[in-house]
C-alpha cells in the first residue's frame, strides 16, 4: 500500500495525496543558454518528463529562467545552493518550485525572505539532503553520512521552515550507496507525513546507474514510499526518463510506452534475434500504447509467449512466426522480421 502523504502541487502536478508516483529529470545544459535549455526540455518532455530542474549558479542563471519559464511545456524548479537572492529572482522570474535547504541559505531573516516570497506564490519548497553536503556537525556525531545523520539533517531543515508557518514542503533524502538510501528513506517516511522525492544520487553511468536506481527506487516503491522521482544518471537526461517510467511500469504502478518482452537467446535460438530485438526495441520506442510487443527465438517458449502477447515473432531456422493477438498471420524471413513485426504494430 502507498503510504497517504500530504498533497502540494508542482505548476498542475499534483504530488504526493494518492497522485502517482511523478516523473522529473534535470537539464545539463548550461541555464543561461535559454535556447539549448528549452530545445533539452522539449526532448525531455517528448520522453515523457512531468517536471523538470535547473541550476542556478549565479545571477544571470536566475534571470533566464524567465525566458526557460515562458516557453517550458512543463513545471520547472530552480536548484538553489547558499545564496538566498537567486532563490528570490528564481520566484520572480515565475518557477513553480524551489530546491534549497533552508539551514545552507544563512541567517533566519533570509530563509524568512524567500519563504515570505515562496507562500505568496504558492510555490513548493523541496528540502533536498545528500550524504555529500552534509552539515560538519552532524558528521563529528555520526562519523559519516548515515541514515540517521541525514534524517536528522533533513528534520532540521524542515523544522526551519514549519517555524515560519510553512508546509509545502517536499523531501529528498539521498546517497549513492543504494542500502544507505533505503534505510535513509524508511526512516524518513516512519517520521514525517510530507510527500517524498526519492532517488539514488550520483548513480553512475547508464549502465550502472540504471542498475542501481532500478533496485534502490524499485524497493522503496514497492513499498509505498515515493511521491516523485528523479533516476540520476551520467548521460543525455532523456535516459532518465525512460528508466523512471521502466521502474514505475515494472511495477505497475505508471504505464507509458510498450511493454517489450524478448528471450536471453540460448544455444536452440536458430535465427540471429539480438539485432532484430535492439531493432524493434528502438523503431518502437516513440510509441505509448498499452501493449505487449514480444521477440522470442525457439520453439520452446516463443510460441506460446508471442501468442500471449499483442504482437510477436517466434524464431525457427532462418526464419519466424509473425503474431498477431494469438493467431499467426504468415512466416517471415530473418531478414525481414524487424520490418514485418514494426510494421504490424504501427498500422492505423
Amino acid at each position: 500500500m502507498k503510504k497517504l502523504t500530504r498533497q502540494i502541487k508542482i505548476g498542475s502536478v499534483p504530488i504526493g495525496g494518492g497522485a502517482p508516483c511523478s516523473v522529473q529529470s534535470m537539464c545539463s545544459t548550461d541555464t543561461r543558454d535559454v535556447a539549448a535549455t528549452l530545445a533539452q526540455i522539449g526532448r525531455l518532455a517528448e520522453a515523457g518528463c512531468e517536471i523538470v530542474r535547473c541550476a542556478v549558479p549565479d545571477m544571470d542563471a536566475a534571470k533566464a529562467l524567465a525566458g526557460i519559464k515562458a516557453g517550458s511545456p512543463m513545471p520547472l524548479i530552480a536548484d538553489i545552493h547558499f545564496d538566498y537572492k537567486l532563490a528570490l529572482q528564481a520566484l520572480e522570474s515565475g518557477v513553480d518550485g524551489l530546491r534549497l535547504n533552508p539551514g545552507n541559505i544563512g541567517e533566519r531573516w533570509k530563509v524568512a525572505e524567500v519563504v515570505k516570497a515562496a507562500a505568496e506564490r504558492q510555490i513548493p519548497i523541496r528540502i533536498g539532503v545528500n550524504g555529500g553536503s552534509l552539515e560538519k556537525e552532524l558528521l563529528v556525531k555520526y562519523g559519516h553520512p548515515t541514515p540517521e545523520a541525514m534524517v536528522e539533517s533533513a528534520l532540521g531543515h524542515v523544522r526551519i521552515l514549519e517555524e515560519l508557518n510553512y508546509r509545502e514542503i517536499k523531501i529528498s533524502i539521498k546517497v549513492s550507496d543504494v542500502l544507505r538510501t533505503l534505510e535513509a528513506y524508511r526512516l524518513l517516511s516512519d517520521a514525517v507525513d510530507y510527500p517524498l522525492h526519492i532517488g539514488v544520487t550520483e548513480a553512475g553511468t547508464i549502465f550502472s546507474g540504471t542498475i542501481k536506481s532500478s533496485v534502490g527506487l524499485g524497493i522503496l516503491l514497492h513499498q509505498g514510499i515515493g511521491d516523485t522521482m528523479r533516476v540520476s544518471l551520467t548521460g543525455d537526461p532523456v535516459h532518465e526518463v525512460r528508466v523512471a517510467y521502466d521502474i514505475l511500469k515494472s511495477l505497475g504502478l505508471r504505464q507509458r510506452g510498450i511493454n517489450f518482452v524478448s528471450c536471453p537467446t540460448c544455444g536452440r535460438c536458430q535465427v540471429d534475434l539480438i539485432p532484430v530485438a535492439e531493432e524493434v526495441e528502438r523503431r518502437l520506442a516513440h510509441l505509448d500504447k498499452n501493449i505487449t510487443v514480444a521477440v522470442m527465438g525457439c520453439s520452446v517458449n516463443g510460441p506460446g509467449e508471442a501468442r500471449e502477447a499483442d504482437f510477436g515473432i517466434a524464431g525457427g531456422r532462418g526464419e519466424g512466426l509473425l503474431f498477431k493477438h494469438g493467431e499467426i498471420l504468415r512466416k517471415v524471413p530473418q531478414d525481414k522480421l524487424a520490418d514485418a513485426l514494426v510494421e504490424e504494430v504501427l498500422k492505423p
